[in-house]
């Protein structure tokens, strides 16, 4: 059994941690194909806890030294696309991607894209809690992320004073995180990890951005806070933006999808979100559909139905019985 003493928390690798083999195929079937290698004269061992809810997977890992490649070989066009968050609880990691090189001491967290390539060295015995993101799921497009991967968000100043000590409970705490509300707590990790990357976009945007990128976030921001409104249409928020409703089309366009269709995907999926939610457990389906500004029972139901390939009644109760049956 190995030990080190780092920030105050003990590492130990229990006897039924992995060899490098079995790691290797444990993070290839959990997430993407990577090139794990040992470092130093020490065999590699690693030990796994995880977790999946909500399609967001949560991994606890303590391993020895190693260096963990996604090369631009092991990237193919059909790879699921996934956003990693990885904050240190012990020891140190380096990540490189993008150009940028981030040092993570302990309680400093990183994002990076698991879809370009990365290096994530881990020179010594550490601890970490890595959070898996479907890209779908992180309401930034891909080029407005790629300007704040491999960037140290640091735990002891700034805004990661504030966020980062809740993403470090979580990872401590990881085999409780089960029941009817580990859905809501990992949502507000994610509400967590976008705020904290949209604040740094404005930063960096305000110094030397793209103008056109800017407006666009700015956009989509103020579609996210007016969901609810089922007055809002292309031409309201071309008019509060003070641009022309081509412009606002041209936007869109760039990134592959109409204005309606962009607005009615968030809307399902913050009403799909909700439909699994025990708080809203004793609220008709109806009513949260309402909230989300699509009132006509009919018309939702069949949105619903036709994006997630059943009814929204039939995923509520599915999605509670697994939330009972968890908590059991």
């Amino acid at each position: 059994m190995h030990r080190r003493d780092t920030d105050n928390v003990v590492l130990e690798l229990p006897s039924t941690a992995m060899s490098l083999p079995a790691w290797r195929a444990a993070i290839a079937e959990s997430v993407v194909t990577l090139d794990i290698r040992e470092e130093g004269d020490r065999p590699f061992r690693g030990h796994l806890l995880r977790s999946v809810v909500d399609d967001v997977g949560l991994f606890q890992l303590v391993t020895t030294p190693h260096t963990v490649r996604r090369t631009s070989a092991l990237i193919t066009a059909d790879d699921a696309r996934f956003y990693k968050m990885s904050l240190q609880l012990s020891g140190r990691a380096i990540l490189e991607q993008d150009g940028r090189r981030a040092v993570l001491n302990p309680g400093d967290l990183a994002v990076y894209d698991t879809h370009r390539p990365y290096t994530l060295h881990l020179p010594e015995l550490s601890q970490s809690m890595v959070m898996i993101i479907p890209q779908e799921l992180v309401e930034l497009i891909p080029e407005e992320l790629s300007a704040v991967t491999a960037i140290r968000f640091p735990g002891d100043h700034g805004f990661g004073r504030m966020i980062n000590p809740f993403f470090v409970e979580l990872g401590r705490n990881l085999d409780q995180l089960s029941g009817t509300y580990a859905t809501r707590l990992v949502r507000s990790a994610l509400d967590l990890m976008v705020t904290m990357l949209s604040q740094a976009l404005h930063e960096r945007q305000g110094h030397a951005g793209s103008p056109a990128l800017a407006l666009g976030r700015q956009i989509r921001e103020y579609i996210l806070r007016n969901l609810s409104d089922e007055t809002m249409t292309p031409a309201s928020i071309a008019a509060a933006h003070f641009i022309s409703l081509r412009h606002l089309y041209t936007i869109f366009s760039e990134e592959g999808a109409t204005v309606s269709a962009w607005i009615r995907t968030r809307r399902l999926k913050l009403i799909r979100r909700d439909l699994a939610d025990p708080v809203y457990a004793d609220r008709p389906v109806s009513w949260v559909a309402g909230r989300w500004g699509l009132q006509d029972p009919a018309h939702f139901s069949r949105l619903f139905r036709a994006e997630f390939g059943e009814s929204p009644s039939a995923y509520r109760r599915a999605q509670l019985a697994q939330a009972v049956e968890a908590a059991s």
